[in-house]
């Protein structure tokens, strides 16, 4: 990877790292508009300070918009988030992963 793509992935990184950034586009990606209220709704415990930070800085990456009836993605965040379908597949391999572990580590006597 060159310099420059590594500057790139590190600043793509440095924005979805902050608190809650990928759990609002995680739900827009079905592509319907949401209200704020809405949005904060199915994201659950985001303040609505946190919540208007994180589109704020989405909007200005160019990863989400307002339309009128709500916030969506643009199409560079649903090209983000087409590549990122196969996390949840990941997730559930994780965690079963991580059960396991546990019960390695804790067994039940």
């Amino acid at each position: 990877m060159s310099a420059k793509e590594n500057a790139a992935v590190g600043q793509l990184l440095q924005l979805l790292e902050a608190r809650y950034a990928l759990r609002v586009l995680w739900a827009l990606k079905n592509g319907h508009p949401q209200t704020f209220r809405l949005l904060q709704d199915s994201i659950g415990h985001i303040t609505p300070n946190t919540l208007n930070t994180r589109i704020k800085e989405l909007r200005a990456a160019g990863l989400l918009h307002h339309d009128g009836d709500g916030y969506v993605v643009t199409s560079m965040g649903a090209d983000l988030l087409k590549r990122l379908t196969e996390l949840p597949a990941f997730a559930s391999k994780w965690s079963a992963s991580q059960a396991k572990a546990a019960i390695v580590k804790n067994p039940v006597k």
